[in-house]
């Protein structure tokens, strides 16, 4: 967090590094139980009594920050009786129980811990600030294969081989619109294409080019391709391109006209070939209100449709968002079937109402427990798919407006769930 303290940034870096180290970790929980963050000291002190069970000062800890009474440490000795009714003999219950607590998840494969963008960007570039080429390939985009294959044959393969490129005459350069439901994961996508065409990233929103002075904001569009160029190969990536690309005609504001004009201009290239090496990823909920003539042969011509995570890609996400949390016999299967259409967005946030579930039952009772598959399974009965609003608009465009067939990929998946 931008606010935090560099000891506090610098042991983060460290937990990070050594996941397992407990006396690290409860070093940053009591330092954020100081600084007044318990819900934060409250998720370290469970992670580290998820690797140390029967650590003293993590229990101490947990129960301080969750404003539980402190319960007296146990003598160093060989445990006895306790002498109250609310203490307990944590020495004697791990014997009796440490052959049989249950394993984290019933079914122990182990999957790949990224995430296909659930909802949840990596962290977008400011203004003209290119990110250098990032270690994120296609392969950690968990699940989503169709997507990945679209990519490759589309988008991917051209750009790999030089010498069938120069034999077609293919010039280096490309433009890409994704589009589908909000929260599942075209940023991450997007960078995914950057890495694996080994080129550096400029995300760019509405907010990095509007600006209040006249031909300011046209200016920032060339600037920021001029850059581009300067990076290349470089992926700009244009995110909610119905606010940065409207269509003019339903535009009042000049300044939003004069974006687009300056924008369409840029993606011809101002000189010849000036655009070798600079590809344009945009991506959009509502391609319906991008102007038409962004999606002209030559400029943003291509368009790869990103549906709602598929089984593979929620049980990757489902993972990544429960790694750090105690939880325990998850049956990953089971809550994979019960979030069907959800969002990588949804699924987070399913994982964080079954933690405050938890928590709040933990707070309640004044016993520390694991979150567990009646928590999972309630969040995601009361979480309504945000994918629901999307279909229902998307699916009369595609039926009465599909011009030139772009929606053909829309309207056979709606087929496929039948929902038209």
């Amino acid at each position: 967090m931008s606010d935090e303290s560099p000891l506090l940034r610098s042991l983060r870096a460290a937990v990070a590094a050594a996941p397992d180290d407990v006396p690290l970790r409860l070093h940053l929980a009591e330092l954020l139980l100081q600084a007044g963050r318990n819900d934060e000291a409250v998720t370290e002190a469970a992670v580290a009594l998820q690797h140390a069970p029967g650590d003293a000062d993590a229990r101490a800890l947990m129960t301080r920050a969750m404003g539980l009474p402190e319960a007296p440490r146990p003598a160093p000795r060989a445990p006895q009786a306790p002498e109250h009714r609310d203490e307990f003999d944590w020495a004697a219950a791990e014997q009796e129980v440490g052959d049989i607590v249950p394993p984290r998840f019933v079914e122990g494969t182990e999957a790949p811990l990224t995430v296909d963008g659930l909802g949840d960007d990596p962290g977008g570039a400011d203004a003209w600030e290119v990110d250098a080429p990032g270690a994120v390939r296609l392969a950690d985009v968990g699940g989503m294969q169709e997507v990945k294959d679209r990519l490759e044959a589309a988008f991917l393969a051209p750009m790999r081989n030089p010498e069938l490129r120069k034999l077609y005459g293919k010039s280096l350069r490309g433009g890409l619109l994704l589009y589908g439901p909000p929260g599942c994961g075209k940023t991450f996508i997007a960078r995914a294409v950057a890495g694996e065409l080994g080129a550096s990233f400029l995300s760019i929103s509405l907010s990095d080019i509007l600006d209040m002075y006249i031909g300011a904001s046209e200016k920032n569009v060339h600037d920021i391709f001029e850059t581009a160029r300067a990076q290349a190969p470089c992926v700009v990536f244009l995110d909610e391109l119905d606010a940065l690309g409207a269509k003019r005609s339903r535009s009042h504001h000049s300044g939003l006209r004069n974006v687009v004009n300056q924008l369409l201009t840029e993606l011809d290239g101002i000189a010849a070939d000036s655009n070798e090496g600079v590809f344009v990823l945009a991506a959009t909920n509502v391609p319906w209100d991008v102007d038409i003539a962004l999606r002209r042969p030559g400029r943003l011509d291509r368009t790869l449709l990103v549906l709602p995570p598929d089984a593979a890609a929620r049980d990757a996400i489902l993972r990544y968002h429960l790694r750090d949390r105690p939880i325990e016999s998850v049956d990953l299967g089971k809550l994979v079937k019960a979030t069907e259409d959800f969002s990588g967005a949804d699924l987070a946030h399913v994982c964080e109402s079954a933690a405050e579930a938890a928590l709040l039952d933990s707070a309640r009772t004044g016993t520390v427990r694991m979150i567990n598959m009646k928590d999972l399974m309630g969040a995601a009965r009361q979480i309504r798919p945000s994918t629901e609003p999307w279909f229902s608009a998307a699916r009369n465009v595609a039926t009465f407006a599909n011009d030139g067939g772009m929606y053909d990929d829309l309207l056979a998946y709606l087929k496929r769930k039948r929902k038209l």
